[in-house]
Order: C-alpha cells, then structure tokens, then sequence
C-alpha cells in the first residue's frame, strides 16, 4: 500500500497532474531515499559554507517538532531571531553554526520562500531534505545514498521512502558515510563521494577544541536523540574515544528530563548539545564532510540554466 501511494503521487507529480511551485531563485535541495541519519544537514552546511563566499545563501526547513506555525525567521544572516523551541533543533544548530546565512522554517516551503524573498533578499535557496517535498519546483535535486539502502525495504518493512527507482529524478547521487563504508553504484547521473571528518569537540561555554589523545583516553558517557543512535556510538568507537556507558533517545528528543551527573563527562551531537544548558561537562562531536567536486558541479549547473550570471 505504501509503495503503491508513493506511486501515485510521484507519477502524479511527473505528468504535472499535481503542479509545483516554482520561486523567483534557484534551489538547490539536499536530500535522501531513508529515514534515519544519512548526512543531509552536514551536507547542507556543507554547501552552504562554500557557496556563501559568493552568494546570500538563505536554508528552508520544514522546523519539524516546533512549538510554532508558519514562516519562520530562525536566523538572519547570522543573527539568531528564536529559540530552538520555536525553530526546531536542526534548524537551530543551522543558524548557531553558519554566520553568513539565513535559516528560515516553514511547513510549506513554498510559502517561507516568498517571505524570506520579501524579508531577506536572499541570492540562493538550499532546501534541507527536500527530495520528498515535490510541491516546490527545485533547480538541482542532491541525493544522499547509504550502502544499506541499496538493499533495503520500503516502509514499514524497511528504512526507504522512496524506491531506488526514484534516484532517476535527481540531478547527482553522494555516495555517504565513504570513510566508514565506501561502496560504488552504477548509475548514469553525476556521482560524488562524501567523507566526514572528525577533529574537533564543541562545549557552548569553552568553544571548538581539537580532540587530543587525552581527551580519547577520558571516561565518556556518550548520548543522542537521532534516527541512528549506534551509527554516532560506532564512530566514536572508531575514533578511540573510551565510552563507559550509552544512552540512546529517540530521534528529536527534547531532554526536559535528562539530568547529567556531576564528575561524568558527556558526549553528544551537535543537534542535541544546543537543547540542553550549556556546561562544562558536555561536548558535542563535531562533523566536517568532505565532498570532492560538488561544489563546482553545482556553480556550473546553476550557469548552465542561466541562474547565477
């Protein structure tokens, strides 16, 4: 039933029975086939770090979980306007982590893109996982691709979304996560590989710190609210971190009940550590994603459709 409603829709959608929305500037969208973790929000700052050099970048998210309604002005070329409350958690850390961009929330994401038209003048929309929002017209469709979801199933009985047969839509495919599982696929669209990389740790009150081989040898409590606790348990494992205990919470979770003991040192994400009171004993992991020729793939495309002159 699932895969027959997508389906529909998709088909829908592609014989223009179901029309789109098209803004007044370029979108580029960033998204993926899987629930879970699969690197959109790191690739999104990503992009948008590298292209703001250039251009008013301006992020639309939907602010899932959020304690308010409609379009939504979370940052504005660095100035923080809300709460993490009112904007939801990845829409925040956007805003905290990028001085040079604008975060706006929106459920429609047409309708946030004509206000922030208005109240930001922006150059360049990014639409964070976007892939399944057909109702707005994008100029350029990223796809993230994990190496399970080659084989995996759709809902409910698998992670996907959408089939693989639905990559055809997108403009380029990034092969995520290469440094922990590289993998290859065989598919006629533009194909880049995506690398994190981990060196730094985040503590609100301290700043960014480089991760040394003390601070591996420490006794961590390691804890996060994601689609995919044991992906982030696994990697600091993988990094030498010594982790004493594991606390997994569900995705987005709000930790209004989470106390942290005291003489414990803590270890995060950069999502969950700005829901909490920032202390001295809390660090977040920071991620960098490395994505070799995206960026220039994306300046030429957007030339080549006659957008950025």
């Amino acid at each position: 039933m699932y895969s027959l409603v997508t389906k529909i829709r998709n088909y829908a959608y592609d014989k223009g029975i179901i029309k789109q929305k098209k803004l007044p500037l370029p979108v580029i969208s960033v998204g993926n086939l899987s629930v879970g973790g699969s690197g959109k929000t790191s690739t999104v700052r990503f992009i948008a770090e590298q292209l703001s050099s250039d251009s008013r970048i301006c992020i639309l998210l939907r602010g899932y979980k959020r304690k308010s309604k409609g379009p939504l002005i979370v940052s504005r070329w660095g100035e923080i306007e809300t709460n993490i409350k009112e904007s939801g958690d990845e829409a925040f850390m956007l805003a905290k982590l990028l001085p040079n961009t604008s975060v706006v929330v929106a459920e429609n994401r047409y309708e946030g893109g004509i206000y922030a038209v208005k109240e930001l003048y922006p150059d360049i929309f990014i639409l964070d996982d976007g892939f399944q929002h057909r109702g707005l017209y994008r100029d350029l469709d990223m796809v993230l691709l994990r190496k399970r979801d080659i084989k995996d199933r759709l809902l409910p009985f698998g992670r996907l979304r959408e089939p693989l047969s639905s990559l055809s839509r997108a403009d380029a495919i990034i092969l995520a996560y290469q440094e922990a599982e590289p993998f290859e696929i065989n598919i006629n669209k533009p194909v880049f590989k995506m690398y994190r990389d981990f060196k730094r740790l985040y503590n609100p009150i301290k700043g960014f710190g480089n991760i040394d081989k003390d601070m591996l040898e420490m006794k961590w409590i390691a804890f996060s609210g994601l689609g995919d606790n044991d992906q982030f348990f696994t990697t600091l494992e993988r990094m030498g971190f010594n982790i004493t205990e594991k606390i997994s919470f569900r995705d987005h979770y709000d930790y209004k009940n989470f106390r942290p003991r005291s003489g414990n040192m803590y270890i995060t994400t950069m999502k969950d550590i700005f829901k909490l009171e920032p202390s001295e004993n809390i660090y977040a992991l920071d991620v960098e994603v490395r994505i070799e020729g995206l960026i220039e793939f994306i300046k030429n495309e957007l030339s080549r459709l006659f957008i950025i002159r």
